[in-house]
């Protein structure tokens, strides 16, 4: 049995932010804990945009608290996300977030993410494994 709290991953290796500043992230299961998915606390802050395409992933998110517009640039479509609501990205689904307020999400991801993962030009995570980051 694991146990890990948010506070101790506070200032390590496994607390990300992103470079453009529109989000953090405290990644509690990665690619090395070797559970086959990732599970994350990410804060995504008021008044940013980011625009995602996740073509090496899927993820699952769970609004824990704030409000976030979800916009799906395929459909053309807007999405209210409050707390209580769970979006999916499963078919590299280009959307903008676009938070209203600071807004928390529990983020799980498979594959596993390794958690170096930043989103690139066109909002893509690449898709890393534990070597490639060891080797940086």
């Amino acid at each position: 049995m694991q146990v890990r709290r948010l506070s101790d991953i506070e200032g390590t290796d496994r607390d990300v932010t992103a470079a453009s500043g529109t989000w953090r992230s405290k990644r509690l299961l990665l690619a090395s804990d070797g559970f086959g998915y990732s599970v994350s606390e990410t804060v995504v802050y008021a008044g940013t945009e980011t625009d995602i395409c996740y073509a090496n992933h899927v993820e699952a998110v769970f609004c824990i608290s704030g409000k976030m517009i979800l916009v799906d640039r395929d459909e053309g479509e807007e999405h209210v996300i409050e707390p209580g609501t769970l979006h999916i990205l499963d078919d590299a689904d280009n959307h903008t977030i676009k938070p209203v307020v600071d807004s928390t999400f529990l983020c799980i991801f498979t594959p596993a993410l390794t958690g170096r993962e930043d989103h690139d030009e066109n909002g893509v995570y690449p898709l890393l494994t534990d070597e490639m980051v060891e080797s940086k």
